[in-house]
C-alpha cells in the first residue's frame, strides 16, 4: 500500500494482489528477447502482474477506481490466472471500509477491472459497495453484451449486468466529469470505449490510464499487448496522451504493475520512455 498527495486530495493505491499472464500475449508483437530484459518470466512463460486500484480522498467523496479481479472467477480461469481476491483486505488495512466507498470507476468491463464490483450472497451478485454510483462508458457495456469470440472469455456479466439492472450503475457517454476534481476521458485501443479516470486538485494531475499503459514496462509507444484490439489506435491514444503528460507532469498510475502503482513518466537524454517513482513529487 503506498500514499501521496495530490493538491488536497490523498491517493491510496490498493492492491487486489499479483496474477499471472502470458509474456507474450502480454507484450504483443515485441520479441522476448527484448522484454525479458525487464520482466521476468518463468517456466511457463508467465509474468506477474500487478492488480492496482487507486482510492481518491478528497474531502467530499472517497472515489475508488477498478475493483480488481474478485472472488468470482470459474475454476478454469482461476487455475490460469490465479484469484488472489486481496483488495477488501487491502481497503480494511487502509481504514476503508465498503460503506465508505460512494463513487466506483471502471475504466473498461474486463474481468481483471471490475471483478469486485459484486459480490455473491445467497448466489446471487449484488453490489460489493452498497452505497457507490458506478461508472463505465455506454459503449463498453453495449459491446459486453454481445463481446467478439476474440475476447468473449475476458467478460462476465454478473460483474455488471445487476449493477445497470438497479440504476447503481450509470452508463456515460464520452469524456464527463465525475465529482469535481475527478473526471473521465475515453482513450480507444484496448477496448473502443476504454477511458481514463483524470484527478485534479491543486494544479496537479493524476491519471488512471489503465491497460492503455498497463506497467512501466510498457512506455514505449510501440510496446503493446495482443490483448489490445485495436493496437493502432493504442498507439495514436498513447502519443495523444504523452503529448500532455510529459510536458504537464502527470503522475500516471499503472493498473498491472506489480511493484509501481503510479509513477512520472519522463524522456531519458536519448529519448526513450522512462519512469521515476510516483513518491518523488514532480
Amino acid at each position: 500500500m503506498q500514499r501521496l498527495t495530490l493538491g488536497n486530495f490523498e491517493l491510496i493505491a490498493v492492491s487486489d494482489g499479483i496474477y499471472r499472464l502470458d509474456g507474450g500475449a502480454f507484450f504483443g508483437v515485441i520479441p522476448k528477447v527484448m522484454w525479458s530484459r525487464k520482466v521476468a518470466a518463468d517456466e511457463n512463460n508467465y509474468v506477474a502482474a500487478g492488480v492496482n486500484s487507486i482510492v481518491v480522498l478528497t474531502g467530499d467523496h472517497t472515489v475508488l477506481i477498478e475493483t480488481g479481479i474478485g472472488n468470482k472467477l470459474p475454476e478454469k480461469l482461476a487455475k490460469i490466472y490465479g484469484q488472489p481476491a486481496q483488495l477488501l483486505d487491502n481497503l480494511s488495512a487502509a481504514g476503508i471500509a465498503p460503506e465508505d466507498i460512494d463513487i466506483v470507476i471502471n475504466t473498461h468491463l474486463h474481468f481483471d477491472h471490475c471483478g469486485w464490483n459484486t459480490v455473491l450472497r445467497a448466489g446471487q451478485p449484488v453490489a460489493t459497495f452498497p452505497k457507490a454510483k458506478y461508472y463505465v462508458q455506454e459503449g463498453e457495456w453495449q459491446y459486453a453484451q454481445r463481446p467478439s469470440e476474440r475476447d468473449g472469455v475476458s467478460y462476465m456479466t454478473d460483474n455488471y449486468d445487476p449493477l445497470v439492472a438497479s440504476g447503481q450503475m450509470q452508463l456515460l457517454r464520452g469524456d464527463q466529469e465525475i465529482v469535481p476534481g475527478i473526471s473521465v476521458k475515453v482513450f480507444p485501443g484496448h477496448t473502443q470505449h476504454m477511458q481514463a479516470v483524470m484527478v485534479r486538485s491543486g494544479g496537479k494531475t493524476a491519471c488512471y490510464i489503465s491497460d492503455l499503459i498497463p506497467t512501466s514496462a510498457h512506455l514505449g509507444v510501440n510496446w503493446v499487448m495482443a490483448f489490445d484490439l485495436f493496437p493502432l489506435q493504442t498507439l495514436d491514444s498513447r502519443k495523444r496522451y504523452y503529448a500532455q503528460a510529459l510536458p504537464e507532469k502527470w503522475l500516471t498510475m499503472l493498473t498491472h504493475d506489480p511493484n509501481m502503482p503510479w509513477a512520472y513518466v519522463e524522456k531519458d537524454e536519448r529519448g526513450k520512455m522512462v519512469a521515476r517513482a510516483g513518491a518523488e513529487a514532480a
